[in-house]
């Protein structure tokens, strides 16, 4: 499908669902974007979930978003059950904002939604010249180290920086595979990869509905589960948000809004060294590149190459989209 058709459809389908001209285009530049990238556990796959968590009472498609302002550097909003494009989008552009004034900007995110995917807002900071951190927390799929029983989200971790060419953008959940690909796999009746998850009885499996009953694997074990505390702590328990395995999982649980949270950390990257700063990050990028080659490898890329190289494949092609998915998209504009 065309992608101007993609967008005027997915914009028509959250009109319908009641939100603004502005949040819908918000959240369907974001879906579409997702699918341009290939990230597409976080793309249409999620479309159905959103709008009957909005039929559901549990998303507010009309929400009143208030930005309280702690200092010139630090901003914390409640996005009272948005999206969660939504309040990320809104969250972002303040932090950008902060930083610009004062050299470093802090939001923090409460009562807010699944936001797709961090490189989202790490990308419009590092293309305001700034380096950034993104947090956000998730529902239970990984059990903490030692433990049988799954707690954190697969919480991922973003950092973003500019180089003056393509930006630095790291964003990994903690995770092995982030849950949209075993949830868009699930749908789609497709297999998981071998060693990502368990199912109950804490056997390897490459089912996605057992996974998604099961647990999920933290990579690097121990340190995988320590980093999505960390994750969990910044964006749930700093910001005031649902943390500790509270969060709702967004397909399963209507019994009210997630209370996700959000953490974003923006900084001007010349605040020691000065316009050095670009100079030695593209230095720091060759020295790695110069390094001899692995077997099979030709070039050693850095984060952000790859979905750079994915988006501008991509950017010109329609967006192949599964049988069962525009059948719930048509379902979802009648």
């Amino acid at each position: 499908m065309k992608k101007s058709l993609l967008k005027s459809k997915l914009k028509k389908i959250f009109l319908k669902n009641k939100l603004s001209k502005n949040h819908a285009e918000i959240c369907s530049n974001y879906l579409v974007k997702a699918e341009i990238l290939e990230a597409k556990g976080h793309g249409l796959a999620r479309l159905k979930m959103y709008c009957d968590r909005i039929k559901a009472k549990v998303i507010n498609p009309k929400p009143k978003i208030k930005i309280k302002k702690i200092s010139s550097s630090i901003s914390y909003i409640n996005a009272d059950n948005s999206i969660g494009y939504v309040s990320a989008d809104i969250g972002i552009k303040q932090a950008i904002k902060n930083a610009k004034k004062t050299g470093i900007g802090l939001v923090a995110i409460k009562k807010s939604g699944h936001y797709g995917l961090s490189s989202f807002y790490a990308e419009q900071a590092v293309n305001n010249k700034l380096m950034v951190f993104c947090f956000t927390n998730a529902p239970a799929a990984l059990a903490p180290y030692g433990a049988k029983k799954s707690l954190f989200g697969t919480n991922p971790i973003c950092f973003g920086v500019p180089t003056g060419k393509v930006p630095f953008i790291y964003d990994a959940s903690t995770s092995i595979i982030n849950r949209g690909t075993i949830r868009r796999a699930e749908k789609l009746g497709l297999k998981i990869p071998y060693g990502v998850a368990l199912n109950k009885k804490g056997k390897i499996t490459t089912n996605a509905k057992e996974a998604l009953a099961g647990t999920q694997l933290p990579i690097a074990d121990f340190k995988g589960s320590g980093l999505a505390w960390m994750v969990d702590i910044l964006s749930g328990v700093f910001t005031g948000s649902s943390h500790g395995g509270k969060i709702k999982d967004p397909f399963d649980d209507f019994s009210g809004p997630q209370n996700m949270g959000h953490l974003f950390i923006t900084i001007n990257p010349k605040i020691f060294i000065g316009n050095k700063f670009v100079k030695e990050m593209q230095k720091n990028i060759k020295l790695v590149k110069k390094l001899p080659k692995a077997k099979g490898f030709s070039n050693i890329l850095y984060p952000g190459e790859r979905k750079n190289k994915a988006y501008k494949k991509n950017l010109n092609k329609d967006i192949s989209i599964p049988a069962k998915i525009l059948k719930e998209m048509d379902e979802l504009n009648a």
